[in-house]
């Protein structure tokens, strides 16, 4: 599955350009400690949190994760999809919240 197919078929509205849209999803993991993240996702990974600061990006560039989904209706910093735009990561919300997300995710085929 491509980013862009999950944007599709979770209603996710796409807030940086459409360069990572194709990506190919590997898998995902859901959580709001940034150190987490980076010992668990892996590079193809969708990212689900609630953060919404700068930092968010960094991390998602050092791992090359396929995009960040920002969940619970939480909307990104300026200065986040800034960044986002300037090093190509993808930036997606929802109002819904993570559990819902991940397990429409996992009903999708991704694990």
């Amino acid at each position: 599955m491509t980013v862009i197919e999950a944007a599709e078929s979770l209603g996710l509205e796409v807030l940086t350009g459409p360069q990572g849209l194709p990506r190919t999803i590997t898998g995902a993991c859901a959580s709001d400690l940034l150190s987490y993240v980076m010992a668990r996702a892996k590079p193809g990974y969708l990212w689900l949190t609630i953060q919404v600061h700068p930092n968010v990006v960094g991390v998602a560039e050092l791992l090359e994760l396929a995009a960040v989904v920002i969940t619970d209706g939480q909307n990104p910093e300026p200065a986040t999809l800034e960044k986002a735009r300037e090093h190509g990561v993808t930036i997606l919300t929802t109002p819904d919240p993570t559990y819902a997300v991940a397990g429409k995710l996992y009903g999708l085929g991704v694990r």
